[in-house]
C-alpha cells in the first residue's frame, strides 16, 4: 500500500510540470527573437509542434547569439564555444536547433588561414601582425615609400611577375615590418609567402646537409614560394658555398619564373656588391658576386628607408 506521501507527490507531479511548462512558455513568447521565428512559421505550426519544441526554444533563448554575451571567443558562454544556434522548423514538423559558426569563431577561422599563408623563419611574432595601414608616413618620404609598396599590392592582383623591393635602411627604421605587412595584405587576397630571416635560414641549411631530403625541401620551398622575402640579407657570413649553391640556385630560379621576391639590408646595393666579393678566407671572388646582384636588380626595385631608429 502507499503511503500518503507517495501518493501526494504523485498528485503534485502533473501540477510541477505544468508550472514549469507555463514558466518556459511565459519565458520563450517574451523573446523577441523567438517570436519573429513564430510569426514567420505561424502557418505551419500548431500545439503539438509548439510544445515538443518548448525545450529547443527556450535553450534558444539562454545561448548567446552573434556573440552578445561573450567577451571572446576563449570565453564563449555557449555550450557548443564558437557556435550559436538558429532556430528551425524541420519539414514543417518539428522545431530545432541549427548550430552555426558564431561571428568569433568565422573571425578565428579567417585570421587562420590566413595566418597559414605567411611562413616564416624566425621573425618575431609580434611582428607577423602588422597591418599595411600602420606604416609610418610621418614625413614626405616615408609617405612616397609607402605608396610604392601599395602600387605593388595594386600590381600584383593583375600581374603576378611583379617586380619586389630591395628596402636597405639603418638598424630600427621598420625594414622587417614593412614586409611583414605585405605578407599579410598578400594573404588577405589568398597569396602565400615566406620570410625568412636570412642568416638564420643559412644555419638552418647548414644543420640539415646530412639529410639530403630535408636540406632539398628547405631549398625548393624558398625557391617556389609564390613571394619570398629575406630579411637582413648581407648580415650573413659570406662563404662561396652559400652565395654560389645556395642564394645563386634560389635567385637564378625565381629570376626566371618571375616570382616576386623582397630583400631587407643595412647594406645599400654597392655595400652588397663588395660583401659578395670577399669570402671568409680574403678570396676576391668579383665576377661571382656581380651574378648575385644583377639577379637581385632584376627582381627588385631599389628603396632607401631613412629614418630614426624607432626601437629605441
Amino acid at each position: 500500500m502507499k503511503s500518503i506521501k507517495d501518493a501526494l507527490n504523485q498528485m503534485s507531479y502533473p501540477k510541477r510540470m505544468e508550472e514549469q511548462y507555463e514558466k518556459f512558455k511565459d519565458i520563450v513568447l517574451n523573446d523577441p527573437d523567438i517570436k519573429v521565428f513564430l510569426d514567420q512559421n505561424r502557418p505551419f505550426l500548431n500545439r503539438k509542434i509548439f510544445d515538443s519544441g518548448l525545450l529547443k526554444m527556450y535553450e534558444y533563448h539562454t545561448q548567446s547569439k552573434e556573440c552578445a554575451n561573450c567577451p571572446s571567443l576563449s570565453e564563449c558562454v555557449n555550450m557548443v564555444p564558437g557556435y550559436h544556434p538558429q532556430l528551425v522548423l524541420k519539414n514543417k514538423q518539428s522545431i530545432e536547433l541549427d548550430y552555426q559558426q558564431c561571428p568569433s569563431k568565422v573571425l578565428a577561422e579567417i585570421q587562420k588561414e590566413k595566418k597559414n599563408k605567411i611562413k616564416s623563419v624566425y621573425i618575431p611574432s609580434n611582428l607577423l601582425n602588422a597591418t599595411f595601414m600602420d606604416i609610418y608616413e610621418d614625413d614626405e618620404y616615408r609617405y612616397q615609400i609607402k605608396q610604392q609598396i601599395w602600387s605593388f599590392l595594386k600590381s600584383y592582383k593583375s600581374n603576378k611577375n611583379t617586380k619586389g623591393f630591395y628596402i636597405h635602411g639603418g638598424f630600427g627604421v621598420g625594414k622587417t615590418y614593412i614586409l611583414c605587412a605585405i605578407a599579410n595584405e598578400l594573404a588577405e587576397e589568398n597569396t602565400e609567402s615566406m620570410i625568412m630571416y636570412f642568416p638564420e635560414f643559412i644555419r638552418e641549411l647548414k644543420s640539415v646537409m646530412s639529410n639530403e631530403g630535408a636540406f632539398n625541401n628547405k631549398l625548393e620551398a624558398a625557391k617556389k614560394v609564390p613571394v619570398l622575402m629575406f630579411d637582413d640579407i648581407g648580415a650573413e657570413s659570406m662563404t662561396s658555398w652559400m652565395r654560389d649553391e645556395i642564394l645563386g640556385p634560389i635567385l637564378q630560379y625565381r629570376m626566371l619564373e618571375k616570382l616576386p621576391t623582397f630583400f631587407t639590408s643595412n647594406l645599400n646595393l654597392d655595400e652588397l656588391l663588395r660583401h659578395y666579393t670577399y669570402s671568409q678566407k680574403g678570396e676576391e671572388e668579383g665576377i661571382k658576386a656581380k651574378r648575385i646582384l644583377e639577379r637581385v636588380k632584376f627582381l627588385t626595385e631599389e628603396i632607401e628607408l631613412v629614418d630614426i631608429n624607432r626601437r629605441n
